[in-house]
């Protein structure tokens, strides 16, 4: 079969290797018919994350069709049309039994493997671990474009920034980078009732976006962010500040825009540490979260997208075949020159 393999920093090559096969009884193969690149993909490429090595596949998002079934896995069957996300969960661990199979013991202390311990999702095929906890079968009449951003951006952006910002009917929040996850958290704010939704970001593409997708107000960032913010909240800031971009910069500045008795809840993937002015904070009884996506609200945003409340599809730019996925990480990856959030990469 076909995929695109790493082969260290600023290399990669969609070259053949071994097709994809069951392993352990609780494996399933699966057909890989659309995935997508994430900004954790460019990192990989950057050379930033050290346990992705010479020969894995990349890729942790993908919508197919089960071709292959382990002797244990009673769930799935040949045929069935199924979302991989980006998280694997032995659903048995202590972790994975309270609802964080973000760090899932069973296969290596963190969730996250496609693409990163194993061979990921940017191939023909890929096998599933633990498919009886992992995977999710797809509603009929929800199309892979819809899906695919289930399986990693959108609910990173729900529950790492909505639900663990603690957003409740009449907040006003900020979401600090207007990119993929930041526009999942604009998009999904609305279920919890904010009141008011500032995007804040340098590029006006991202922000007539944002207004697309939920937000009502776009705050350009520069010098003057902190003070437009404080001009649409009575002067207190908000809420619920969301960082979604990943720079020391923009959390302070998601640190800058909260009122007291407010959450920032980091979304972004920092490679750098950050100052915090905790002299100024600690008294104002701020709270901060971080983390990484656990993905268990998949079944709900699955729900709320086969009944229209959620048009993930909005998310997706740019649509390439398997065959064209070099050209698809270079618009990604360039993705302010190509006006795009998210691509779709499909065999249809």
């Amino acid at each position: 079969m076909k995929a695109l393999v790493y082969h260290g920093p600023d290399s990669k090559a969609w070259e053949d290797v071994p097709d994809a096969a069951v392993v352990d009884p609780t494996d399933v193969v699966v057909r890989v018919e659309t995935t997508t690149i994430c900004g954790t993909d460019l990192h990989i490429l950057q050379g930033d994350v050290e346990a992705v090595t010479d020969g894995r596949i990349l890729g942790h998002e993908a919508v197919g069709t089960v071709t292959e079934v382990g002797a244990a896995v009673t769930g799935f069957a040949v045929g069935d049309r199924v979302l991989v996300p980006a998280i694997t969960r032995c659903g048995r661990c202590a972790y994975c039994q309270r609802g964080m199979p973000s760090h899932c013991q069973t296969v290596g202390g963190i969730g996250w493997i496609f693409g990163h311990l194993i061979d990921g999702t940017q191939a023909e095929s890929v096998r599933v671990p633990y498919a009886d906890t992992s995977l999710y079968r797809m509603p009929e009449g929800v199309t892979d474009e819809q899906a695919i951003f289930l399986a990693d951006s959108l609910p990173t952006g729900y529950e790492v920034g909505v639900l663990a910002g603690n957003v409740r009917p009449g907040h006003t929040v900020a979401v600090v980078g207007a990119g993929a996850v930041g526009l999942a958290a604009v998009l999904t704010t609305g279920l919890w009732g904010a009141s008011r939704v500032i995007a804040v970001d340098s590029n006006k593409f991202r922000l007539t976006k944002a207004l697309e997708f939920g937000a009502t107000d776009a705050v350009e960032a520069g010098p003057g962010t902190v003070a437009d913010v404080l001009a649409l909240t009575d002067g207190l800031g908000v809420d619920v500040s969301i960082e979604a971009v990943g720079y020391p910069q923009t959390l302070q500045t998601a640190a800058a825009l909260v009122r007291p008795g407010g959450t920032i809840a980091n979304i972004g993937v920092h490679g750098v540490p950050v100052e915090l002015p905790m002299q100024e904070m600690w008294i104002k009884n701020v709270t901060l979260t971080m983390g990484l996506v656990d993905t268990t609200s998949i079944p709900t945003l699955l729900t709320m997208v086969a009944s229209g409340r959620i048009p993930a599809e909005k998310m997706g730019t740019h649509t390439f075949g398997f065959d064209e996925i070099e050209r698809a990480y270079e618009v990604f990856g360039n993705a302010s020159a190509h006006e795009a959030l998210k691509v779709v990469i499909t065999t249809r």
